[in-house]
């Protein structure tokens, strides 16, 4: 894909994966809009990457319909169209523990951003893409835990990226069906372990959403423990360099791909003894087995 004079979008694009994202865009030589609810990081972000190219930023919570609709408003007011959307904003549930250990605000706190935020932004933005008749890309950011198998530690968000998956697929389906010049793809990151927002999403939790009863402890929640439990596995803990990330997904777009991500071969052969219990009606590995 020629990217220059593109016009991409980017929700929760200020810091972490989503950055990654911006940073590969503009290298590519596209316009990028960034969507992020953090203001100060959101300016600071727009001010570092400027020399890079074109792009600008607008608050934006994607869990409130009306700051997406007033978002998409935005851009087409200014840019006048939109041929790249990365539906990428993402949280945690926060609720720490055992499944039964979650409370009922977890998950509306994690499925306002993860599900109904990603269902959001497609249902506002795909419409205006399809009528202009022009080629694009919807792209959502899922994850291998649960839109692969979960982790069962995490359940919540694991529910939510299944969500993520399982909408993407139906939308790209739809989309071939109908013959339309917008694809859609889901992008699962990897590559080693990534230290972005996500671990510390809490600071954006509305106190509306705030749980009930004290979060329980549990170990490896930080990325530092994280990190840690896993070199005390001797397991592999090497950080993924996020602009890396960014540009694999925009090469596995060049190639036409409909999952995107670095190591996605790594999930056949889970997926293999998943598809084999599930036949005989047995309990399905997780990701961690």
């Amino acid at each position: 894909m020629d990217y220059h004079g593109k016009i991409a979008v980017v929700t929760g694009g200020a810091g972490g994966i989503g950055r990654g994202l911006v940073v590969a865009l503009l290298t590519r030589g596209a316009s990028v809009v960034i969507g992020d609810i953090e203001t100060t990081v959101l300016n600071e972000t727009v001010s570092e990457l400027s020399s890079m190219g074109q792009v600008r930023g607008v608050r934006l919570d994607v869990s409130d319909s009306a700051s997406v609709e007033a978002f998409a408003d935005d851009i087409y007011g200014n840019e006048g169209r939109v041929d790249l959307l990365f539906a990428n904003a993402g949280v945690t549930s926060g609720g720490g523990g055992l499944p039964w250990e979650q409370e009922i605000n977890d998950w509306r706190w994690c499925f306002s951003v993860n599900v109904f935020g990603v269902a959001g932004t497609v249902l506002t933005f795909l419409p205006r893409m399809l009528a202009a008749g022009t080629p694009g890309e919807v792209i959502t950011t899922s994850s291998g835990d649960g839109g692969v198998a979960p982790v069962p530690h995490a359940s919540v968000y694991a529910a939510s990226k299944a969500a993520v998956s399982c909408f993407t697929e139906a939308l790209a389906h739809q989309l071939q069906k109908s013959e339309a010049k917008v694809g859609a793809h889901v992008f699962y990151p990897g590559g080693g372990l990534l230290d972005t927002g996500l671990w510390t999403a809490q600071r954006n939790r509305p106190e509306t959403l705030a749980r009930v009863k004290p979060r329980p402890p549990a170990p490896g929640t930080t990325f530092a423990e994280f990190k840690a439990q896993l070199e005390q596995l001797g397991l592999p803990a090497d950080i993924v360099d996020l602009d890396w990330l960014g540009m694999k997904v925009l090469e596995d777009l060049d190639e036409g791909k409909f999952i995107l991500g670095p190591n996605i071969e790594k999930f056949g052969p889970l997926l293999h003894s998943r598809a084999d219990a599930i036949a005989k009606g047995e309990l399905p590995p997780t990701l961690l087995h």
